[in-house]
């Protein structure tokens, strides 16, 4: 496949640092999330709708909630037989997975994001001093 590369920037609230989003942004989040599937389709990798929809979500929601800037950036691309998905949020920070406890209603999206690059012989990480999270995920037939 040849490369592909796809890239939206939309305005969001400064975060909160708590589990919420506010209802503009959780629409922004779903637009991300269609934005994404539409895509996929289009350069015709329908079977990785929805782990990278989900993946989507969890890295603009973070984004959202732990960003002190007011716009996020999500950009797509296909090179080199992975998919990388990465989410730029203009406040360097250190990110990390964490384990939420049981009955906790946030605090799982890193984990959820590493567990499906994995499944996809991916990996996911910080550029940017920790304001970009990106994921890879290998495409069908480049996995290793």
């Amino acid at each position: 496949m040849a490369e592909d590369l796809m890239s939206v920037c939309f305005c969001v609230s400064p975060g909160s640092n708590g589990c919420d989003v506010a209802e503009p942004d959780a629409r922004r989040v779903q637009m991300a999330r269609r934005v994404t599937a539409a895509w996929l389709r289009y350069c015709g990798l329908p079977d990785l709708v929805d782990d990278a929809t989900l993946i989507v979500s969890e890295l603009v929601t973070n984004a959202i909630v732990h960003s002190s800037g007011s716009q996020v950036t999500l950009t797509l691309a296909v090179r080199d037989g992975f998919l990388r998905i990465a989410v730029h949020d203009e406040t360097p920070g250190e990110i990390a997975a964490r384990n939420a406890g049981s009955d906790a209603e946030c605090g799982r999206g890193l984990f959820l994001v590493d567990h499906l690059a994995a499944a996809h012989g991916g990996t996911w990480g910080t550029s940017d001093e920790g304001a970009t999270t990106w994921c890879r995920l290998a495409l069908a037939g480049a996995r290793q």
